[in-house]
């Protein structure tokens, strides 16, 4: 009987470990801050560490090939108080391209409203649906973010029930005193990220986030022109978004992530499809025109 209980007990552990969503490499740079017990930043990456790949998010299992790559890396600038920290933190997620071995990028943000206390004794504790601490919720509300934008990348707004728990500690965290958590403390900031993905006006947005990976990067391994031309329609579509909200941030933190993408898809074009994605780039994402120009430069 004993055999037996360890047996179910293990097996349940390994579909544990095999089920969760998020396989997330985590970095703490300290280099700024003196008279720290470095301990503590050690203890703080392994914390956020199993923070992110431990818990479940969703009801679905995932097979271990299946997880979602991502990574932060805090760079801590300050320390406010004998357990508060401030500093930056750098998101990234990526999504394998069917046929291939490369990984387009997703989600590559850097958020400067990062201030945290952190004590390395006590767990980090995530609710939903309450506000247990500032970094809990920003560690919720990035890992909800990736699962939302990897799944809209696989079905049209597949990633809606995700995004609206992004939504939801958002809200939760109204009245913590932190910063990147409301509409007036900034016009870049978590806030609008996802109040503008859920936003009717930029529905055109997550269209092209399938459209472009599932129709159109998952296509080119078979067919490079149908997969290219389905991207540049996507990326068409964004111009709705443009016309009602110029230069929005939404926009702009998706062409963080693929701007450099972008050139490298289209720098084999056909001279048309050149010249019509640099005109229209060059009018909805003028920040890196610098970059769009080696489109129209390459043969």
């Amino acid at each position: 009987m004993r055999k037996l209980f360890i047996l179910i007990l293990l097996i349940n552990l390994f579909n544990t470990a095999v089920s969760q969503e998020l396989n997330c490499q985590v970095q703490i740079v300290s280099d700024q801050i003196a008279g720290t017990d470095k301990r503590v930043f050690d203890a703080m990456k392994t914390a956020i560490y199993e923070f992110m790949n431990n818990r479940k998010w969703t009801n679905e299992t995932f097979k271990p090939e299946e997880r979602i790559d991502c990574s932060i890396l805090i760079n801590m600038t300050e320390k406010i108080g004998s357990d508060e920290f401030k500093g930056t933190l750098q998101i990234q997620s990526r999504r394998p391209i069917f046929k291939t071995s490369y990984n387009s990028v997703l989600l590559n943000y850097n958020d400067n409203d990062v201030t945290f206390k952190f004590q390395d004794n006590q767990p980090l504790e995530f609710v939903e649906n309450t506000y247990t601490s500032n970094l809990a919720s920003i560690l919720g509300y990035y890992a909800y973010l990736v699962i939302g934008l990897d799944y809209d990348s696989y079905s049209l707004n597949g990633g809606t029930p995700y995004l609206q728990k992004c939504l939801a500690v958002v809200n939760n965290a109204q009245n913590s005193g932190y910063a990147g958590w409301k509409a007036f403390d900034s016009d870049k900031n978590r806030y609008w990220i996802i109040n503008n993905m859920l936003d009717a006006s930029f529905v055109s947005l997550r269209e092209c986030m399938y459209n472009y990976h599932r129709k159109g990067l998952d296509v080119m391994a078979d067919n490079k022109e149908a997969g290219r031309a389905v991207i540049l329609e996507s990326l068409v579509n964004l111009k709705k978004v443009h016309q009602i909200k110029p230069l929005s941030f939404s926009l702009q933190v998706f062409f963080i992530a693929k701007a450099d993408e972008i050139v490298n898809i289209f720098s084999g074009a056909f001279s048309d499809e050149k010249s019509k994605i640099v005109n229209l780039l060059n009018e909805i994402d003028p920040t890196n025109s610098n970059k769009y120009t080696k489109i129209t430069a390459s043969n």
